[in-house]
This record gives structure tokens, C-alpha cells and sequence, in this order.
């Protein structure tokens, strides 16, 4: 069976990841570099889909003054591309961790899309979107897209395609969460703030997860850092923790578990199988400098280390 993913990223960003440690603000600091990717949260998930060998195609948008990066990354990589090209340059984000583990981000501006971008984008992506197997709409809206219009963008995809994965944040989230996707994943803060309260224990974090699926989302995931995830749907629900983790850089590690999520659904694994996995993948991601799964034993061997447990839905 041929199984089919493309990611979109609407806003894509070359990551500059770097180590020191501590930052020492007003003063020059010295940061060792660990990478500079030409990445984005949906071309992050498609890494991590290819490594696990699944078919996948990228697209979204990408500035025409600096794309030659990511043109080249997908062809080493062997990813499909179905990138649109506007005017301007994609934009650079920089991520330093410091010996703590803590991680600061800097995410510079880049293009902005006109309407006529947009609706090129719009004609473009729906009418391939029904060749895919599920279809995963991954980080921030760039400038000059209105927000209503990604809203009716997203519920027009769900309708080519039933299975839309989605993960974002801030204002891109609330817009998104309208469409009702199939699954979304925010984490722990961005469910709080969707909310509009706490969500100390996990009874709270399934109730809040409930009702986003009483809004017709069928799965709900929250990554919560180095405590591991939970996942809610209408089986029940479950909470996954990794082992504790030498940390060298977090960007990508939620990236990384929705990578794994749509690798264990299409391979038609059970909740707790898909979930223990894409625990497993995100973990290994916070111990190198860039995504992607370069050893299955090794995977196999942190999958058997992640702790899980059942919880009764509410």
C-alpha cells in the first residue's frame, strides 16, 4: 500500500541553532553552532516521515531571495516540493540553549504574501490535496494573510482530505481550531491559553482536550515538554513520559512527535503504540542538533523506555 503525507508550512524560516552557557544580555556572547537547517515546523514533520520511510510532499511558501537552501535540502532529502514562490526572503530564527536547557528563541521577520499569492496558494494546494492519505498544516500564518481567510483555507482542505493534522499556536491556532481538524497538538500552554485558565493536573488537561473534540476535532494531543504527552480521544486517554534526556537543542521536538503521530496512524498502530513512538521520536530530537530518526534501533530502544499509562475519558 502506497501511503501518501504532505505537510504544509505557510511560513518557513531557516533555523541558526546554537550552544553557550548562559546568555549574558547586553554583552557579546560567544555561541558555539550546532546547525543552520533549512526547516519550518511541516518541513521538520516531513524529515521525520521520510527517515521513517513514508512518501511525503512539502508546500506552503518560500522567499525567491534565499530559497536555494531549502530547494537543495529537498532534493538531497528526496521530498516532493510544492512550494509556491513569492517575493522576499524567508525569514531566519535563531534558537540558543543554554547549559540549563533552557532555549531562547530570536524569529526574524521574512516575506509577506499578497492576496494574489494567497489565492495562487489556494487553487494550487486544493487541487492536489485530495491525493494525500492525511494532510498536516504545521506552524504560524505569514504576513498578509488574514486569519479568516486561513480559517476557510483549512476548512475547504478538510473537505479534500478527512485526515488534516494541525499544530500551531497564538492566533494561527484559534483560526485553525474553527476548521475542525481531524487532530491537533498543542502544547500544554497553548491549550491553557485556548481555555482561558490553568490546567494544573492531567483531569484537567483531558477535560480542556474534550472540549475541543465535543468541537468535532476526533484527536487531541498536548505535548508537555520533558514530561512527556498526552493524547484524548474517544477510546480514552493516555499519558506517555520519556526518560530524562540530555538536552544539546528542543527545537524541533514537537515537530518530531507529530512526525512519529502520522507515522504510527498510517501504519494503523493502536493509540498507545503511536503514542509510545512519537514520544520516543521527539525525545531522541532534543539530544542532536537537528530532526530526523538516523537509528531504529535506537528508536526501538527509547520506545522501550517510555513510561505509559491509561486514563479514563472523561
Amino acid at each position: 500500500m502506497n501511503r501518501r503525507v504532505a505537510t504544509i508550512t505557510l511560513n518557513p524560516a531557516y533555523d541558526l541553532v546554537g550552544l553557550l552557557p548562559e546568555i549574558d544580555k547586553g554583552e557579546v556572547n560567544l555561541v558555539k553552532t550546532a546547525g543552520l537547517h533549512a526547516a519550518g515546523k511541516g518541513i521538520n514533520v516531513a524529515k521525520v516521515l521520510k527517515n521513517l520511510g513514508i512518501d511525503v510532499t512539502v508546500g506552503g511558501f518560500l522567499g525567491k531571495e534565499n530559497q536555494d537552501g531549502f530547494q537543495k535540502a529537498f532534493g538531497d532529502t528526496g521530498i516532493a516540493n510544492r512550494f509556491q514562490i513569492v517575493e522576499g526572503r524567508t525569514r531566519i530564527n535563531v534558537k540558543l540553549t543554554e547549559k540549563t536547557g533552557s532555549v531562547t528563541d530570536f524569529n526574524f521577520s521574512g516575506f509577506e504574501v499578497t492576496k494574489a499569492d494567497w489565492q495562487r496558494f489556494v487553487t494550487d494546494s486544493l487541487s492536489w490535496a485530495g491525493q494525500f492519505d492525511m494532510i498536516c498544516v504545521s506552524g504560524s500564518v505569514p504576513q498578509g494573510v488574514d486569519l479568516d481567510d486561513f480559517t476557510k483555507w483549512m476548512q475547504r482542505l478538510r473537505n479534500e482530505c478527512m485526515c488534516v493534522i494541525f499544530d500551531s499556536s497564538r492566533e494561527a491556532l484559534v483560526a485553525g481550531l474553527k476548521a475542525s481538524p481531524w487532530l491537533v497538538k498543542p502544547n500544554h500552554r497553548e491549550l491553557e491559553i485556548w481555555a482561558g485558565r490553568p490546567l494544573p493536573t492531567h483531569k484537567d488537561i483531558i477535560e480542556a482536550a474534550n472540549q475541543l473534540r465535543n468541537q468535532g476535532i476526533a484527536h487531541v494531543v498536548i505535548s508537555l515538554g520533558e514530561e512527556g504527552a498526552m493524547w484524548v480521544n474517544s477510546s480514552g486517554a493516555w499519558f506517555a513520559k520519556p526518560p530524562k534526556c540530555e538536552v544539546i537543542s528542543t527545537v524541533g521536538a514537537g515537530d518530531s512527535m507529530v512526525g512519529g503521530l502520522i507515522y504510527g496512524l498510517m501504519m494503523r498502530q493502536t493509540s498507545e503504540h503511536t503514542l509510545r513512538l512519537a514520544t520516543a521520536v521527539s525525545a531522541l530530537a532534543v539530544s542532536q542538533p537537528n530532526v530526523g530518526v538516523t537509528d531504529r534501533t535506537q528508536l526501538a530502544r527509547m520506545m522501550a523506555r517510555i513510561d505509559l499509562q491509561p486514563f479514563a475519558a472523561e
